[in-house]
C-alpha cells in the first residue's frame, strides 16, 4: 500500500501554483518545515513571509495582502491557525469575503505524540459556522493537490485540511448492489479514516451488507443532492471522521438529512473529549476511529433500521 503525506501534496501544489500565478503568497508561522512550505520558500523568496509565533497577526496581514489582489496562502497547525486566529479570520478576512486561503496542519488524533495541545479536534466546526468559508477536507495526496489548486478559482476564503502522517492513497470501489441484498447502508468519511471506511465496507461485505462508501471532503458548501440520494438509496448512514462528533462533517451531513430525508445515523469520531499523547494508531484505537468501530455503528444503524421499517 502506497502511502504519501497530504501535507507533501499541498507543498508540492503551492509550488506549481506559485509558477503559475505570481499573486501566490505564502505565509507561515515559524513552521514551514512542518507544514512543507519550505520548497515554496525557497523558489519564491519574494513571496514567502515568515510570521513568526503570531498566527493572529498572519491572519491580519493576509487579509491586508487579499484586499490588495494577491492570493495568500495561510499556513500553520489548525490548532493555532484557525484556531488562535479565529477572530482575526472571522473579521478581517469572512467578513469581507477575501480571498484568503487557510491550511490548517497536523488536524486530529494522527498528530499522535504532540498531545492534546497539538491534536485540532474543532477546526471543522469553527470553520463551517462563518459565512462565506468554503471548508474542504482531501482525503490522501493526490486529492490534497487538486483541491489546493482549485482553491485560487474561489473569490472568498477557503480552508483545508491537513494531516501530518503518512497516508494511503484512497481508492473506493462501490459494486452494484445485487437485487437479493435486503441490508444496506452508506459510510459517509472524510479525510484519511477513508481507508477505515473502505476497509469495514470490506468486511460488512464478507456478512452480506452492502455498503456505499461517500467520500464527503467538500463539508461545506456540501453537495446536498448527493447526501439525499444516499440516504434514499440506503436508508441508514454512519459517518466517520478524525474530530469531534458535535459540529463536524457527520453534523453537517445530519444537518441535511434531517431536512430533507431523516433516517437513521450514527456518528464516529471523538465523543466530547480531547486527546493525549500516543501514536496515531494508539489513540485511534482508544478514540474509537477504527474499521471495527465503524462496523460496530453499521451494525447499531441497520438494527436501529429494522426497528424503523
Amino acid at each position: 500500500m502506497e502511502l504519501k503525506a497530504i501535507r507533501d501534496g499541498i507543498g508540492e501544489a503551492l509550488v506549481e501554483l506559485g509558477k503559475r500565478d505570481d499573486r501566490v503568497v505564502v505565509l507561515t508561522a515559524d513552521v514551514k518545515e512542518s507544514v512543507r512550505v519550505e520548497r515554496f520558500a525557497q523558489v519564491f523568496p519574494e513571496r514567502f513571509i515568515e510570521c513568526g509565533v503570531a498566527e493572529q497577526n498572519m491572519m491580519g496581514i493576509a487579509a491586508g495582502l487579499a484586499a490588495a489582489g494577491k492570493i495568500p496562502f495561510v499556513c500553520a497547525y489548525a490548532v493555532f491557525s484557525p484556531g488562535r486566529s479565529w477572530d482575526q479570520l472571522r473579521v478581517a478576512v469572512c467578513y469581507s469575503n477575501l480571498p484568503v486561503k487557510i491550511i490548517g496542519a497536523h488536524t486530529g488524533l494522527s498528530v499522535g505524540p504532540d498531545g492534546a495541545t497539538h491534536q485540532a479536534l474543532e477546526d471543522i466546526a469553527i470553520t463551517r459556522v462563518l459565512p462565506n468559508m468554503t471548508v474542504w477536507v482531501p482525503a490522501d495526496f493526490e486529492q490534497a493537490k487538486k483541491m489546493v489548486e482549485e482553491s485560487v478559482q474561489l473569490p472568498g476564503p477557503v480552508y483545508i485540511r491537513s494531516v501530518r502522517e503518512k497516508t494511503p492513497l484512497i481508492s473506493i470501489r462501490n459494486p452494484e448492489p445485487d437485487a437479493k441484498v435486503k441490508k444496506k447502508v452508506a459510510i459517509i468519511g472524510c479525510g484519511p479514516i477513508l481507508n477505515e471506511c473502505v476497509e469495514a465496507a470490506n468486511e460488512l461485505a464478507k456478512e452480506g451488507v452492502w455498503v456505499q462508501v461517500i467520500n464527503c471532503s467538500r463539508i461545506k458548501p456540501m453537495d446536498k443532492e448527493l447526501m439525499v440520494e444516499v440516504a434514499k438509496n440506503c436508508q441508514a448512514v454512519v459517518t466517520a471522521e478524525d474530530h469531534q462528533i458535535a459540529g463536524g462533517m457527520g453534523s453537517a451531513v445530519a444537518e441535511v438529512l434531517a431536512q430533507y430525508c431523516p433516517v437513521p445515523l450514527e456518528f464516529v469520531g471523538v465523543d466530547d473529549s480531547f486527546g493525549e499523547s500516543g501514536t496515531p494508531d494508539e489513540l485511534a484505537e482508544k478514540y474509537g476511529l477504527k474499521a471495527t468501530n465503524i462496523i460496530d455503528s453499521v451494525r447499531k444503524v441497520l438494527l436501529r433500521k429494522s426497528e424503523w421499517s
